[in-house]
């Protein structure tokens, strides 16, 4: 053993997020496991893909054990469009971006002002329709800045202007809000565990709002950026400031807002969320050595993305911690004090950012050879 101090009997967890743009959560866990094996062929491996709320939060569950369910819903634009969330034990995972994610704008078109959740709403109806007491709300990802606006008129909210009209959709439509009847929301959301799963503590509105922050993301201008977020208080006035300065309220375009004050939900960080729901605990018991990691390891990697949230758990149980990644931007001290013993990015095989994603599934492998020749060998 060059490298490591783990036993002869080693029990290795691969507990990654997806590469964004690249490879599933699912894929990296099966092409990390197929390099070690190439190496140590009778190594023990258990994968257990982990998400932190945003986009691939439903697959994560379904490679868990959930079942998947699809329903048709609204998109971001107004279209119909299949969306699935993820079902088992009366727990249900709700990706808000399988509805109203960016991933569902054509290529190069925004629509900012106008981009609604409603899509969101109707997959959380369908969580309900099929017995959830518990329900998961992932927000990530989203290709809207309507506060949540169009999930809450889905499950039965009213959003009217002076002349008693409904207001348009997305966050430019709330500039017209006069009234806001939330009588007719779904009655059973009075019983069901709604936790509001994120990365994001951003508030609702300001400099490090839902408009500021992640309007550009979406195609906002900075004249857009004002009128949302003028729209985004302004709701806020009608609703309720009480939750406008919460931490998650500004996720997902203002939906974490929304959630809060009008459904009740909880916010908790989503990697803690994810790793409880998933059973990451019960797999880290039998292992001796964990792989984690995801597209970047950044900065924002830090700041409750799911690598993170597995080191901080393995560190707990002083189980030691391998990250493989993409593009690596933090230094081995910084790496260290997150939980993080040693990191491998494809970079350093591959320096070349397009040939690297291109051919992330077979480099990824050779990575995880490295990593059987220095931890378990």
């Amino acid at each position: 053993m060059t490298d490591g101090a783990v036993t002869e009997t080693a029990r290795v967890l691969v507990a990654a997020d997806k590469f964004k743009g690249s490879l599933t959560a699912v894929q990296v866990a099966e092409r990390v496991t197929a390099g070690l094996r190439r190496v140590v062929p009778d190594v023990v491996v258990e994968a257990l893909p982990v998400a932190d709320g945003g986009d691939g939060t439903v697959a994560a569950a379904v490679a868990a054990g959930f079942e998947r369910r699809e329903v048709r819903v609204t998109g971001p634009l107004g279209e119909q469009l299949t969306a699935a969330f993820a079902l088992r034990d009366g727990t249900a995972v709700v990706e808000m971006a399988e509805a109203s994610g960016l991933q569902h704008l054509p290529e190069g078109v925004f629509a900012p002002l106008t981009a609604t959740t409603y899509g969101s709403g109707e997959l959380l109806r369908a969580a309900l329709d099929a017995g959830a007491r518990t329900i998961v709300f992932g927000v990530g990802g989203s290709a809207s800045t309507d506060g949540g606006a169009g999930m809450l008129a889905a499950l039965g909210a009213r959003f009217l202007d002076a002349a008693g009209e409904p207001v348009g959709p997305g966050g430019g439509g709330l500039r017209d809000l006069a009234t806001a009847d939330l009588s007719g929301l779904d009655p059973r959301l009075a019983d069901v565990d709604l936790v509001l799963a994120s990365d994001v503590d951003n508030p609702l509105t300001g400099p490090k709002g839902a408009a500021a922050v992640y309007g550009p993301q979406k195609g906002a201008t900075e004249e857009d950026v004002a009128t949302l977020d003028a729209a985004l208080a302004h709701y806020a006035s009608v609703l309720g400031p009480q939750y406008e300065d919460s931490p998650g309220a500004g996720a997902a375009g203002g939906i974490g807002y929304g959630a809060l004050i009008a459904l009740g939900a909880s916010f908790r960080p989503g990697i803690e969320v994810m790793l409880d729901v998933l059973g990451f605990a019960s797999a880290l018991s039998r292992a001796t050595l964990v792989i984690t990691g995801e597209g970047s390891l950044d900065a924002q990697t830090l700041h409750g993305k799911a690598p993170a949230g597995v080191a901080a758990a393995a560190r707990a149980k002083n189980v030691e911690v391998i990250a493989v990644c993409g593009r690596l931007a933090l230094p081995p001290e910084v790496l260290g004090a997150a939980g993080i013993r040693r990191a491998y990015a494809l970079a350093d095989l591959e320096p070349d950012p397009a040939r690297s994603m291109a051919e992330a599934g077979p480099l990824l492998e050779r990575v995880a050879e490295n990593i059987a020749r220095d931890f378990l060998t």
